[in-house]
C-alpha cells in the first residue's frame, strides 16, 4: 500500500494526512476483494525497514493502526473475516498494539469468509532465516530438507503461494514482502497512490491478472503451431 507520503506532499500535506487518508482505501478494497469472491488478501502494512523512518512519524502510525484495528473490528467480524498478522515480532511494537492484534485474530478465528492477513512489522527475509533456524533446531538432517517441508516452518505455513500482488503508486520493486511466496506471482504496478485506490482500481487489476497467461515454467499449449 504505497504512496501516502506523496499524496500527502502533492497536497503540501504532512506525511501523517497521508496514513489517515490510507484508511478509506484499506477498508474499500477489503470490501471490494470480498465481495469478489478472494479468498486470502494480504497488506503490507508496515515492514521491518520502516522503523528507519523519522521517530514522530512511527509512532503515528502505531497509534493509528491501533485506532483503525479497533474501530473495524465489528465489520471484519460481521463479514466473516478471518484476520491475522504477519510479523510483529520487534519489542518497539506497542505492546498495547500486540494486544489489539491479538484480541482481534482470537474474535475472528472462525470467520471462513476471507482470510485477511496484515503483513505489519514484516520482512521476507526475516521470515525465511527464521524457518532455516526452525528446521536446524528441529534437527532435521539437510539430505532431508524440501521446499515444502521448508515452507512448513513459515509463519503461517497454511497461506497460500501469492498470485496477484498490487504494489500502488507505480513503484516496481517487492520491498522484502513475502519473498517465498511470491516466487510465481503475477505482479501489477497501479499509478494510483494508495489513498486514491479503490475498488474500482481494484478490480481492474484482478481483470488484468485473469488476462494473464501463467506457465509456470511450462509452454503455452499453442506453441510451435500446437492448436490443440
Amino acid at each position: 500500500m504505497d504512496g501516502n507520503g506523496r499524496w500527502a506532499q502533492r497536497r503540501s500535506l504532512p506525511r501523517t494526512a497521508g496514513h489517515q487518508a490510507a484508511e478509506t482505501a484499506v477498508i474499500d478494497i477489503i470490501e471490494a476483494a470480498r465481495a469478489a469472491g478472494v479468498e486470502w488478501l494480504s497488506l503490507y502494512a508496515f515492514s521491518t525497514e520502516n522503523w528507519n523512518r523519522p521517530g514522530p512519524e512511527v509512532e503515528f502510525l502505531m497509534r493509528l493502526v491501533r485506532r483503525v484495528v479497533r474501530k473495524h473490528a465489528p465489520l471484519l467480524l460481521a463479514r466473516g473475516i478471518r484476520c491475522r498478522f504477519l510479523g510483529v515480532t520487534d519489542p518497539r511494537v506497542p505492546h498495547a498494539l500486540a494486544r489489539d492484534f491479538d484480541d482481534l485474530t482470537t474474535l475472528t478465528a472462525d470467520n471462513r469468509g476471507m482470510t485477511l492477513t496484515v503483513a505489519f512489522d514484516h520482512g521476507g527475509r526475516r521470515d525465511i532465516v527464521e524457518a532455516a533456524r526452525s528446521l536446524i533446531l528441529s534437527g532435521t538432517p539437510a539430505d532431508e530438507v524440501t521446499e515444502r517441508l521448508f515452507a512448513d516452518h513459515l509463519p503461517y505455513p497454511d497461506t497460500p503461494d501469492v498470485d496477484l500482488v498490487i504494489r500502488t503508486s507505480g513503484e516496481q520493486r517487492i520491498s522484502n514482502f513475502m519473498l517465498w511466496q511470491v516466487a510465481y506471482a503475477e505482479w501489477v504496478f497501479p499509478e494510483a497512490l494508495w489513498p486514491d485506490f479503490r475498488a474500482s482500481d481494484f478490480l481492474a487489476c484482478l481483470h488484468t491478472y485473469r488476462c494473464r497467461d501463467r506457465r509456470f515454467g511450462g509452454v503455452s499449449p499453442r506453441t510451435n503451431g500446437d492448436r490443440s
